[in-house]
């Protein structure tokens, strides 16, 4: 009951402005201990150390927390049980809030403001976007979507999936176990100072278990598509020349589908930064492709949202 019910709340709800949310909690404890690492750890060496530290820390104390809490509900009463996990799981979907933060940036920059759409994309991405042109914003929304369907959506599902399968474990604590990984990532995965050293291992991590649910939602993406050998020698062309092993095949599996190019030259910071072309130019990124990214998203979801109830029912008359 909780795989679904957290879809639907992810769907109809999302992550309200202004709620408090766990991933909150779990940003202020790797922050805090950012903070303690980098002013007591001064070599490379010790940092790495301080990083496996922070980072099975991290995620011991997510999955931990939001067990017990769990499992106290449950105690106090089986449907308070239900009602807990639901809504800690749907807090690690982020389906709607994808969809929102695409619009948040469409709306402007269809009326025309193209300021207050850089604006707005600011919020969202990385990259500088002081003078990004239309078209340069249109590839940025349909990056930010592709890269973030597996870590946002598909990959948190899978580790709940998993969970679901285990006796006395359930969902909530495996999901929010990746979600610790891949905020540790988001936060301190980089390979520039001063993370260099303390974030190698939150970066592999995240790295390694992301590889998976990535590789499966590129299958499944092409599956419905129709277009399954495609996409995949396609991902296996121009993904691989990412450098990063996962986020190149989730935005390449996008633009072979919606046929379209991603990836070229960001800047960051005042940097410029190529990244490797992804897809074919077949048509320019339009609303109509960004609709059309954000509904094979949620088709894979829901796919794989009734391959998980399905098993999980399974496996549970078989071990009653």
């Amino acid at each position: 009951m909780i795989l679904p019910i957290a879809a639907l709340l992810d769907y109809t709800i999302g992550d309200p402005w202004g709620w408090p949310h766990p991933v909150q909690a779990i940003g202020a404890w790797i922050a805090a201990g950012t903070e303690t690492a980098l002013k007591r750890c001064p070599t490379p060496r010790s940092q790495r150390i301080a990083g496996v530290v922070l980072a099975l820390s991290t995620i011991a104390i997510a999955s931990g927390c939001s067990w017990a809490i769990v499992r106290l509900a449950s105690q106090l009463h089986p449907s308070f049980g239900i009602a807990c996990a639901s809504l800690l799981l749907a807090s690690c979907f982020a389906g709607r809030s994808l969809r929102r933060a695409a619009e948040d940036v469409l709306r402007p920059l269809l009326s025309g403001d193209l300021d207050r759409a850089r604006d707005r994309l600011r919020l969202y991405v990385g990259r500088d976007t002081d003078n990004l042109s239309p078209p340069e914003i249109w590839r940025a929304v349909l990056e930010t979507l592709s890269e973030n369907a597996v870590d946002g959506v598909t990959a948190p599902l899978f580790y709940a999936a998993v969970g679901a399968t285990l006796p006395g474990v359930g969902p909530v604590p495996i999901a929010f176990a990746y979600k610790a990984a891949s905020t540790l990532d988001s936060m301190v995965g980089y390979r520039d100072a001063p993370y260099t050293h303390l974030g190698w291992f939150s970066a592999n991590l995240e790295d390694r278990l992301t590889w998976l649910p990535c590789r499966l939602t590129v299958l499944t993406l092409g599956a419905i598509a129709g277009q399954l050998r495609y996409v995949w020698q396609t991902c296996q062309r121009d993904a691989t020349q990412d450098p990063s092993p996962n986020a190149g095949w989730s935005e390449c599996a996008y633009a072979a589908i919606l046929g379209v190019r991603l990836g070229g030259l960001n800047t960051y910071r005042g940097v410029p930064k190529p990244k490797p072309l992804l897809g074919e130019p077949k048509r320019p990124i339009s609303e109509e492709v960004i609709r059309e990214a954000t509904q094979l998203t949620r088709s894979c979801f829901l796919i794989w949202l009734a391959i998980a109830v399905g098993l999980a029912i399974a496996l549970g008359a078989s071990f009653s």
